[in-house]
């Protein structure tokens, strides 16, 4: 299978001719234009030099009505004192994902995807749920939101439970500001615990269309939602 070669053509080949292992083209570069374009064709970047794009199948999902809290974790969440803002720390909240970490030496976030992700930010176009503690960032989670769609691109914690909680407070935000969507691109022990699942690229692709045609915004003029 053939794998597409990108040029400065502003275009993505269809997301269902992905290899097996969900790869759809190499190349390009990781502009805003691009990125947008890609989201909203179910694709993603993954790598920066070079630049790859990927369309998994399966695709995992968490339902925004299915969230699944266990009894310990709603302890944590009534017991944290943690504090939760929206939009605050975006580019800190980037940098605590691409930080090592207990068991990760490194990821794929790289200083290319944390320049191109804060335009993207600055264009209002990616978001970030900070959790804070005493004053410090301890974890939080950012992606990007397009209409009724919601990318969730990584998150990360620096105390016990901060990356789970963040996402508990995330899901609730997205269903309270009317989202149909939100992506988790592959499922992790953590997502499946809170009620990720996978389904098909076909199904989710299908989805995808019916999301970004929602007129909804991922905060107010007024700020965001209080924790």
């Amino acid at each position: 299978m053939s794998i597409t070669l990108l040029d400065d053509c502003l275009r993505f080949p269809d997301p269902q001719s992905a290899t097996p292992e969900g790869l759809v083209a190499i190349g390009g570069e990781l502009s805003v234009p691009r990125l947008l374009l890609a989201y909203r064709s179910g694709i993603f970047p993954w790598t920066a030099d070079p630049v790859t794009w990927w369309s998994p199948d399966p695709r995992a999902i968490i339902e925004l009505d299915r969230l699944h809290i266990s009894r310990s974790l709603g302890r944590a969440i009534r017991k944290c004192g943690f504090e939760i803002s929206l939009d605050q720390a975006f580019q800190q909240v980037m940098e605590g994902c691409a930080a090592p970490a207990r068991g990760r030496r490194s990821t794929w976030i790289s200083r290319e995807f944390i320049e191109a992700y804060t335009q993207l930010h600055h264009q209002g176009h990616a978001h970030s749920l900070e959790c804070w503690q005493a004053g410090q960032l301890v974890g939080g989670i950012y992606g990007v939101a397009l209409g009724g769609f919601f990318a969730g691109e990584s998150m990360f914690h620096r105390v016990s439970n901060a990356s789970k909680i963040s996402l508990v407070h995330l899901i609730e935000h997205l269903r309270w500001r009317g989202f149909a969507l939100f992506d988790i691109q592959m499922l992790t022990p953590i997502t499946a615990q809170l009620g990720g699942n996978t389904i098909t690229r076909g199904e989710y692709l299908a989805r995808l269309g019916k999301a970004l045609a929602l007129p909804c915004s991922f905060t107010s003029q007024s700020g965001a939602r209080p924790s």
